[in-house]
Parts: C-alpha cells; structure tokens; sequence
C-alpha cells in the first residue's frame, strides 16, 4: 500500500471513530507518516472530494486546521449537492466518483448508474469538439440528475 493510500485509511478510520466529522492538523499529518504537507493536500483533494460524498474546509497558516464532514443526505438531497457540486466541466472519471457515490449512498441504483456512464463517456462524446467535451457532459449530467428529482427518486 503506498502512502497516499495509508493516509487515506488513516483518515478514514478518523471519520469512522468521530461519526463522519474530523479536524486535523496538516502538519501534525505531514510528521505522523513522514512526507510533506503537500502529500496531505494531494491525498484530501483527491480522496475526500465533494464528488467522492465529502465537504472539506481548510484553514492555513499558523493553527491551521482541514475540517473534512461526510454528506449523509437523503437521495434528493444528495443528487441535488451533486448537481451543484459538478460545475460546468466535468471529465469522465468524476462522473464516475460521482456515480459511485450516488450509488453507495443508494441514492441511485445500479441500472440508472451503468446508463448515465455509458452516455457520458468519452466514446459516446466523441463527435463533440474535444474543447467542449467536459462542459457537453457536465450539462447533460446535471439534466440527468435533475430528471431522477423530477421523476425517479423516492
């Protein structure tokens, strides 16, 4: 297991212990597994992301602090944060997290899941102008999601 991984089931393990809610010392971190600051920011934006269900707050500088809170919301509220939450770009691979987490969250299920990553993938797009490809996708993502709130989730 290489370090990023360690620190993330480290952190992890934090949000388990204290109900989904945790503040840590970057680099109180950063001594504990022996590695810079940077390697704790790398872990916590790729890891802990709103896409991957997680709200992060970081404050830096002398007593800084990164507060990281799992969202646990009902479906609606979950899809609608996940709406609000894509911007207006978004690559395949974050469709995907965001799918994962929709999924684990059972907010959506399996079948709605495997049909919106098959038509927000890159081969469905592909006649769409690579410079437009993830700003085409982030629309029709939001729509899709939308169309669950409208008419799909309980």
């Amino acid at each position: 297991m290489g370090i990023s991984d360690t620190i993330a089931c480290f952190i992890n393990d934090i949000l388990e212990m204290e109900g989904g809610s945790a503040v840590l010392q970057r680099a109180e971190l950063a001594q504990q597994f022996k590695c810079v600051p940077s390697q704790i920011n790398y872990v916590i934006t790729t890891r802990f992301s709103p896409e991957h269900g997680y709200l992060v707050e970081s404050k830096r500088g002398g007593g800084g602090y990164i507060r990281i809170r799992r969202v646990r919301l009902d479906p609606k509220q979950l899809i609608m944060h996940t709406i609000n939450a894509v911007g207006d770009e978004i690559d395949s691979g974050c469709v995907r997290a965001f799918l994962s987490n929709l999924l684990d969250a059972e907010a959506i299920d399996r079948k709605s899941a495997m049909l919106m990553a098959s038509a927000l993938n890159d081969k469905s797009l592909a006649a769409v102008p690579l410079v437009r490809r993830d700003q085409i996708r982030a629309d029709i993502f939001k729509q899709l999601l939308v169309g669950l709130v409208c008419y799909g989730v309980e």
